[in-house]
């Protein structure tokens, strides 16, 4: 999987390590059950702060996706666990980015063919 970090952007480091892991393993780059590099080597290899590695990890097993296992490292969990809880979290950030879309003039038609096609992109689970 390659990590492209934008230094200009306005998302941050941690953000963007995290949406990339997440999108690794939707389109199947990264299994269920394999290891992340650990905090210190993949911080390295991107040339950024262990710390900002460290919250991207944090992050991601906020929202289940890793779990953190002491001295085993960061693992991708199974992805069977969907909740209520799991749904209005995800709900709750999308539905401000589709008022956007709305209020900008994009059609209903249009963001339904983006999602569509962003789930197209994604290896299907």
């Amino acid at each position: 999987m390659i990590i492209r970090i934008e230094t200009t952007s306005d998302v941050p480091i941690y953000t963007q390590l995290t949406n990339q892991i997440i999108e690794g393993i939707a389109r199947g780059d990264i299994q269920y059950g394999e290891s992340l590099p650990s905090v210190r080597a993949f911080a390295a290899d991107l040339g950024v702060n262990m710390h900002t590695v460290n919250k991207s990890y944090h992050e991601l097993e906020k929202k289940g996706i890793i779990k953190i296992v002491p001295k085993s490292g960061a693992i991708i969990s199974p992805g069977e666990h969907v909740t209520n809880e799991t749904n209005e979290r995800i709900l709750s950030v999308i539905k401000p980015i589709i008022a956007e879309a709305l209020v900008l003039g994009v059609k209903k038609e249009e963001i339904q063919n983006m999602i569509f096609s962003i789930m197209e992109e994604m290896k299907e689970r």
